[in-house]
């Protein structure tokens, strides 16, 4: 018999009073949200509704965390397979094709709306790439062990942190232009959230870090979602002309973080296959979730 202060029995209690709070501060804000949704713009309003909805899909899957201690390279390799899936399936369906339609809308030609997209595509993905290369490196063997350390988990906090900028870009741009599918976008986004959440809560833990800090920055990291789903929707509401623009930028942005970052790292150990898998089904749910409803 496990004894009261035994480790699982301490684990299970820390786990529940985190629930408790969890669930208190849910509560609170509920009654927050509700005395100001009278005089919210509904535009804004739905926008943080959805990037709120991506940030909560990081934070359930950074919480199963606090229970398991490792995930096997094969269930690694399948979850962030059908993350960039889901997030290529999202650029084409839900910000390229809305974009071109946007743009042909604007009365450019056929041609000149598809430049229109590609210059914002490429700028999107230039500015992304830019703040990858903008992030300080630390040189090994300059530093402490334990230094290098924390360098490396900064590093990678910020790489995830930038990474689950472009997504609320995509449910703000989506929301502001008012396109039928926004809600199925911020759904599919938030599908995906799920397993990155876990991956980075896992990662940060395997680093030292403790378990509790691990989660709680896991989930902190898709807070940045519901901000950049405001400010894009608010910038797109204030001149229509930058709908199309809006839209290409973040698939630009989204399409870099799938093939600069996740695409690569499904692909880096023994399990290639399951993720490619993995990014099929991926792809196919979030095409169903897009095109099939709607």
């Amino acid at each position: 018999m496990l004894a009261f202060d035994s480790p699982p029995i301490r684990l299970l209690r820390q786990a529940i009073g985190l629930l408790v709070l969890a669930f208190g501060a849910v509560l609170l804000f509920e009654r927050i949200v509700e005395f100001h949704a009278q005089s919210a713009d509904p535009v804004i309003w739905q926008a943080l509704q959805g990037g709120l909805l991506c940030a909560l899909g990081t934070a359930l899957g950074a919480l199963p965390v606090l229970f398991i201690r490792s995930v096997t390279q094969r269930t690694e390799a399948m979850m962030l397979g059908f993350g960039g899936g889901v997030m290529l399936a999202a650029t084409m369906f839900s910000l390229l094709l809305p974009g071109l339609e946007s743009a042909r809308g604007q009365g450019y030609a056929p041609w000149q709306a598809s430049l229109l997209v590609a210059g914002g595509l490429m700028l999107g993905a230039g500015v992304l790439f830019a703040c990858g290369r903008w992030l300080p490196v630390q040189s090994p063997g300059c530093v402490s062990p334990n230094d290098e350390r924390m360098a490396r988990v900064l590093l990678f906090v910020v790489a995830i942190v930038l990474h689950n900028v472009p997504e609320g870009m995509a449910v703000g741009v989506a929301t502001g232009a008012s396109l039928s599918g926004s809600e199925r976008l911020a759904l599919g986004i938030a599908l995906q959230d799920v397993p990155e959440g876990m991956i980075v809560a896992l990662v940060l833990l395997s680093a030292g870090m403790g378990r509790f800090k691990a989660v709680a920055i896991g989930a902190a990291s898709g807070l940045v979602e519901p901000l950049f789903a405001v400010i894009c929707a608010w910038m797109v509401g204030v001149s229509t002309v930058l709908l199309p623009w809006g839209l290409a930028f973040a698939a630009g942005a989204m399409l870099f973080a799938v093939i600069h970052e996740i695409i690569p790292q499904s692909q880096r150990n023994a399990h290639a296959m399951v993720a490619s898998l993995g990014l099929l089904a991926g792809f196919c749910l979030m095409m169903g979730l897009d095109t099939g409803l709607g």
